[in-house]
């Protein structure tokens, strides 16, 4: 989503390196580029004149040490101030309290249902909660049963009673939760097309039942600079604890995210970053300045890892390379995991400097790693351990029972083997990544 602003901010950086000192004017043209990426990505103009303001005064106060270069102090500073920008410090959910009870809020078309099916599943695996979705989203047709059936997909319990009393299923679902060991209640609220007194009259006699933990409002990062209207409406009335910034995998200029947390003073807690019921995110605003700068996001890379492969799984595999006795047998075992991770494109994207080396264009087959796997899986065990035993006759075989070509097949076993020989090398130390 920022990959417009990314490129406009990128070339404008990119005209204050080699400068020998930070002067108002060697640092003129990037403050106008700086504040024409933010215009037109639709940040709102008080906080790009609030930004380009912060960013010059504190670029010409700098006292600049012989050792640091003047170019690279300056990139940290328009960091520094992104970071800011976005929130400053990562702010968790409050989920200490037993039940743990969540209130999510939005106008309609916003992706309320499946945020908070999105939401359960998340607080399921990184907190152990055991969650109870409500169903208090009576008015919409259909809404009750698209809860259910995103619900049901993912194994999670929903509360709903069937009728039109919305209040007096959030008064027995409290019951229903602590009766079942429910120790996370996630309540999916009615919408509507815009604000209106009736939803907010609701709303805040729901707030007083359930005197929820947090109080979510899920917003629709395309939605542009009304967004803030619709934050400031909502906060009017019932004071959130955050928003959660969906469809961030669009086409959206991300204007938004840059302009929440300063006109609104709302934080943003999570961002929805694929149409997958596992593809939402905490929000940090340092690894998203780092992603806007092109200077990667290799936590974000860790954390998808750490939730397909375990420590202990890691140290094994690592300990097959250094020994040299990482086999095929492995390989395909890695590659099932990456295919988990999924579209390699999204992981590249996350590399530092993804856009410099237009990584950012890279379109991978997902076809080509079925056509891999085929062949590994084709093989004997024995094969797959010591791939060296092959021979013309079990490649003509192998080449068969896969439906690929033998060239194929020697083409893989090459690439298998300069592929183990560079990670012996990583290993021993003896090669540098880029980053």
């Amino acid at each position: 989503m920022f990959e417009y602003m990314g490129e406009r901010l990128e070339k404008a950086l990119k005209n204050i390196r080699g400068m020998g000192r930070i002067t108002e004017e060697n640092i003129q043209e990037a403050i106008r580029e700086i504040r024409l990426a933010l215009l037109e990505a639709d940040v709102n103009y008080m906080v790009v004149k609030e930004f380009v303001s912060k960013v010059k005064e504190k670029a010409l106060g700098l006292d600049v040490q012989k050792s640091l270069k003047p170019d690279e102090v300056f990139i940290k500073l328009v960091k520094d101030e992104l970071v800011e920008l976005l929130g400053g410090n990562y702010i968790p959910l409050n989920t200490k309290n037993n039940p743990t009870i969540i209130m999510l809020v939005g106008l309609q078309g916003s992706g309320k249902t499946t945020t908070i099916a999105k939401l359960a599943n998340y607080l399921r695996k990184k907190e152990h909660k055991k969650p109870l979705l409500v169903a208090c989203d009576v008015y919409r047709p259909a809404a009750i049963t698209q809860l259910q059936v995103l619900a049901k997909s993912l194994d999670i319990p929903v509360f709903e009673e069937g009728t039109n009393d919305a209040l007096k299923t959030l008064q027995d679902s409290l019951t229903y939760a602590k009766d079942n060991n429910n120790d996370c209640i996630l309540i999916d609220t009615a919408g509507r097309l815009h604000i209106d007194e009736n939803l907010m009259d609701e709303l805040k006699n729901m707030v007083e039942i359930c005197k929820p933990d947090e109080i979510l409002l899920v917003l629709d990062a395309m939605m542009g600079q009304d967004a803030i209207n619709v934050i400031k409406g909502f906060n009017d009335n019932l004071s959130l604890t955050g928003c959660i910034l969906t469809k961030l995998d669009g086409n959206t200029k991300g204007g938004v995210a840059l302009s929440v947390r300063y006109l609104t003073n709302v934080p943003i807690k999570f961002v929805g970053d694929s149409e997958k019921l596992d593809g939402l995110k905490a929000f940090y605003p340092e690894r998203m300045a780092k992603r806007i700068l092109d200077m990667g996001d290799i936590m974000s890379i860790a954390e998808k890892v750490e939730d397909i492969i375990s420590e202990d799984e890691a140290k094994i595999e690592a300990a097959k390379i250094q020994n040299g006795k990482f086999d095929l047998e492995d390989f395909l075992t890695a590659l099932k995991q990456i295919k988990k991770l999924g579209p390699l494109e999204n992981i590249i994207k996350l590399l530092p400097q993804a856009r410099k080396m237009g990584l950012n264009k890279i379109s991978i087959d997902p076809k080509q790693m079925s056509r891999i796997e085929a062949i590994i899986l084709s093989m004997t065990p024995k094969e797959r351990r010591h791939p060296n035993i092959l021979k013309a006759s079990h490649k003509q075989r192998i080449a068969k029972g896969s439906g690929r070509t033998v060239e194929e097949i020697n083409r893989l076993l090459n690439q298998f083997e300069e592929m183990k020989k560079m990670m012996k090398m990583m290993n021993n130390g003896k090669l540098k990544m880029p980053f």
